[in-house]
């Protein structure tokens, strides 16, 4: 069944935006798979052109639009997801320091009851999935508001984060994953807790690497599936 519902709402080219990236993030549709604009338009209730809209805004983060062709998911190389993840790496890493010495008290009093919440996610709980939410509901999102650097927030958040929805969710699916991040994720809290920013750069470094390492295996997984 489809998660793609009707748009209710002002903006129409904002809704359309989120619930076609949540779409994309969720898996509902294939990497590289052949995006129906007027299907689309017709699952959210809308015209085409604020699809459109939003179509735009996603091309070179989660669509690649084709002349002649149509707009496609984008698709990823085993090589294009590990420069992801390693990309991430050293930004998240460097925005971990800086947080750790702007972070306020109930920033990371935001942060606790973030992990708190997580842990009684029934699909976390159970080690199903740890996969990320909204954006104002992300745990690394938070970390890297809070360490107030424009330029790691923007190369990340508009270039990097879109694409990575996709990879963290598959990642987090690995068997073990899922708990492991959970208890990486509070000793990165406990790193900003210490303001030891050489600790929390550490932390968010390791977190990251075994994400990737996670991800690469996902990749294996789906490869010899295929085979």
């Amino acid at each position: 069944m489809s998660s793609i519902k009707p748009i209710v709402g002002a903006s129409l080219s904002s809704e359309a935006f989120e619930k076609v990236v949540e779409a994309i993030t969720s898996g509902e549709f294939e990497l590289g798979q052949r995006l129906s604009e007027a299907e689309l338009a017709r699952q959210l209730g809308i015209s085409r052109g604020p699809l459109r809209e939003a179509l735009g805004q996603l091309e070179g983060r989660l669509v690649r639009r084709t002349p002649r062709i149509g707009v496609h998911v984008i698709d990823f190389s085993r090589k294009d997801i590990e420069a992801l993840f390693l990309t991430r790496e050293a930004l998240e890493g460097m925005a971990a320091r800086l947080a750790c010495e702007r972070l306020t008290d109930t920033q990371l009093q935001h942060l606790r009851s973030m992990l708190a919440d997580d842990a009684h996610r029934p699909e976390v709980a159970s080690g199903e999935r740890y996969a990320p939410r909204t954006r104002d509901e992300d745990f690394h999102f938070s970390i890297i508001r809070a360490a107030e650097n424009e330029r790691i927030e923007r190369l990340l958040l508009d270039e990097v984060y879109y694409q990575l929805r996709i990879h963290r969710r598959k990642s987090s699916a690995q068997p073990g994953r899922t708990m492991a991040a959970l208890k990486e994720h509070h000793q990165i809290v406990e790193a900003l807790e210490s303001r030891n920013p050489d600790e929390a750069e550490k932390a968010m470094r390791m977190h990251l690497r075994n994400a990737r390492i996670s991800a690469m295996a996902a990749v294996a997984t789906q490869e010899a599936g295929k085979g």
